[in-house]
């Protein structure tokens, strides 16, 4: 294991060219919808503010970006936005979301069961995109 750890991890960055990445991370679910429609507000309002906006799922949060499990585990309340809205809202705007590869895996989340629109994507992805990204928030 030691002799992984020393050497050097290489890369490909998947940064593109010049633009304004901001990224959210959340890892929140439905033990805590609150925290996910805020950090699926702040996306949007990033996206419409002309950054290229990403919201990065881990842990929970993967389990909202599951074909409908937003449908079977929220219950609306009157005067608050569902989490269907403020997804709605977020594609709409662009934001692009990704789900933690390593997470999907430990819940036996296949790329087949995402949202339409939702990828997959590798933790490298992430520490690579934060490393050029104008502003990050987590939820």
């Amino acid at each position: 294991m030691q002799e992984t750890l020393s050497r050097p991890v290489l890369h490909e960055s998947i940064r593109s060219g010049e633009e304004d990445i901001f990224i959210v991370l959340c890892a929140s679910g439905f033990e805590n919808s609150a925290r996910m429609r805020s950090a699926l507000m702040f996306a949007t309002l990033a996206a419409s503010a002309n950054f290229k906006t990403i919201l990065y799922c881990i842990q929970n949060a993967v389990d909202v970006m599951v074909k409908g499990a937003i449908e079977k585990n929220e219950r609306p309340r009157p005067g608050i936005p569902t989490l269907e809205q403020r997804l709605g809202e977020a594609l709409e705007m662009g934001v692009e979301i990704q789900c933690c590869t390593q997470t999907m895996a430990n819940k036996n989340v296949t790329e087949e069961d995402l949202i339409h629109g939702v990828k997959a994507a590798g933790a490298m992805s992430l520490i690579d995109l934060t490393t050029g990204a104008k502003g990050t928030l987590c939820f």
